[in-house]
């Protein structure tokens, strides 16, 4: 019977000062990563609490491997190409942010109340509600969109959806007379948002801007809600609506 070689056993290898070897080379990329290009010797050896004969050994591993690069005067060292690249397939391996989670972080920059609309199948619903702020009447978005900034970004942006025949009446500054809501809509078109004074309901005024997919198609609104006089079409608003749109492009 032939004789078969022995099974290396790797893991009976790695033992001693290996493991040390290993935080004290991280430690010294954790170094230059902080402390930023032309970081000499010396200081990437006290960074990292390395002996400095221990440290320029390392480091010429570390160059030689491609994790750190000598700076072209050869004063220090910077971040090499191999660093870069586990870097970036880090960054690509992490998943999006949820809409939640973007929604959050936008409504953590604004006083105002911050809700997500979804207009699918031609209908209004809310599918991401400000906890902080509750919408006061919201069954009157999806059943009257003549008289809300949502209800009209929905009118201005989704040919198929059509306002009701009749544009009841909510407060005396609901929008009823058709040819008038008719230019209101291609003002929507045109300005890239809706507003909302008091038309719904007395007191409230908002503001709403399309939410797309990937292929630019309208399929909700973002909304910014609060009291009339507080909320009006400045540019600083509909700045911030426009910007955390374009975040939220293929999240509803």
């Amino acid at each position: 019977m032939p004789s078969r070689a022995p099974v290396r056993n790797e893991d009976a290898h790695f033992s001693g000062q290996q493991p040390q070897a290993v935080q004290k080379a991280l430690g010294m990329l954790e170094a230059v990563a902080h402390l930023g290009p032309g970081t000499t010797a010396k200081e990437i050896a006290r960074f990292a609490g390395v002996p400095a004969a221990t440290a320029y050994r390392m480091l010429n591993l570390l160059v030689a491997e491609g994790f750190l690069v000598r700076v072209p005067d050869l004063s220090g060292f910077a971040l090499g190409r191999r660093t870069a690249e586990l870097a970036q397939a880090a960054a690509e391996s992490s998943p999006p942010p949820s809409l939640h989670e973007t929604v959050e972080e936008l409504r953590s920059r604004t006083r105002f109340a911050l809700h997500v609309a979804s207009f699918a199948g031609g209908r209004l619903r809310i599918v991401d509600r400000d906890p902080d702020h509750e919408i006061a009447a919201v069954g009157t978005l999806s059943k009257h969109l003549h008289a809300n900034a949502l209800g009209k970004v929905l009118l201005a942006f989704v040919p198929a959806v059509v306002p009701e025949t009749e544009l009841r009446r909510l407060t005396e500054y609901t929008i009823c007379d058709p040819d008038e809501l008719t230019r209101h809509l291609h003002a929507v078109v045109r300005g890239g948002f809706a507003h909302e004074c008091q038309e719904s309901r007395i007191g409230r005024a908002a503001l709403a801007v399309p939410l797309r997919d990937h292929s630019a198609h309208v399929v909700g609104g973002l909304y910014l809600q609060g009291a009339d006089g507080r909320v009006n079409p400045d540019d600083a608003l509909i700045g911030f609506l426009v910007d955390g749109a374009e975040r939220l492009t293929g999240r509803v």
